[in-house]
């Protein structure tokens, strides 16, 4: 039987837990989440298990990373759920800290990474990466772990952490853990409950096309050439509006015009209502 799943809500109260795994040497895995979990946050737990001595959740919806007309008000909450997962699973411990915990009267600080924090998302979601940077900054040093686990379906903020973790040096492993996709592709997210059923069949769509170009690039079709054809063929498939399909570098973010040593796919596209994103690693020959 799993061990009872320990529920904090300060800081304080996770600081004194964390010092006692400390006295043992316990080695602890961090998995930030906003809720509403599925399997891939459930991957990443079981990540944590394997690779820690303790593993600490968080379910913390950051009001900094939404904007003025984003879905904060409505983004999914199930506390009860989510406990009865963690628990199953062998979670040691859940940190739910209310905003005014994270965010105590008087708090101005704010991380920023420029360049690769304005591009793609930070285009197309201003301020978006600092409410991230944030956040994560604050729980890796509330919680100091020796390890901290984010998917790889969110590619640009794995490399904005990965950086900001370098930059402050905070002594913190991050490690970027597969996509988890469903039967027929689309990558797990909280928001694919927002998808209509119709919308839901189409959806899986956007993995398929990002996997034509992969095999498009790598058969020397030109990327700005592969690129056009994405998004054609995701307006047939019955996407309402595409944010970005790009070819990048997988550190930088930057666009690439040839293949050389490799990059990434990434893509945001929107079905009616919905926001889905996705990627792909391109690994030359």
């Amino acid at each position: 039987m799993s061990p009872k799943l320990e529920i904090v809500r300060t800081v304080i109260s996770l600081r004194k837990r964390i010092a006692l795994w400390r006295e043992t040497g316990q080695r602890i895995g961090l998995v930030p989440t906003m809720g509403a979990l599925h399997g891939g946050h459930f991957s990443l737990v079981k990540f944590s298990l394997e690779f820690a001595d303790k593993t600490i959740v968080t379910l913390f919806v950051n009001p900094k990373q939404f904007g003025p007309n984003e879905d904060l008000n409505i983004y999914p909450k199930d506390e009860t759920k989510d406990f009865e997962a963690l628990e199953k699973l062998g979670a040691d411990l859940v940190f739910v800290p209310e905003i005014e915990e994270m965010y105590p009267d008087g708090s101005i600080t704010t991380i920023s990474l420029p360049g690769i924090g304005d591009l793609l998302e930070g285009e197309f979601r201003p301020g978006f990466f600092d409410g991230v940077a944030t956040v994560v900054c604050k729980l890796l040093v509330q919680t100091f772990p020796d390890y901290a686990f984010f998917g790889e379906k969110d590619f640009q903020q794995l490399a904005i952490i990965k950086q900001m973790a370098k930059d402050l040096d905070l002594p913190v492993e991050i490690i970027g853990c597969p996509t988890i996709r469903e039967s027929d592709g689309l990558a797990l997210s909280s928001r694919n409950a927002y998808l209509s059923s119709d919308e839901r069949k189409i959806a899986p769509a956007f993995y398929d096309v990002l996997n034509q170009m992969l095999e498009k690039i790598l058969a020397g079709e030109p990327i700005k050439e592969t690129i056009e054809g994405a998004k054609l063929r995701l307006f047939e498939e019955g996407f309402s509006k595409i944010d970005y399909i790009v070819v990048c570098e997988s550190s930088s973010l930057e666009d690439i015009n040839y293949l050389g040593n490799g990059g990434h796919i990434l893509g945001a596209v929107w079905l009616g209502k919905t926001r889905l994103i996705d990627n792909i690693k391109i690994k030359s020959s």
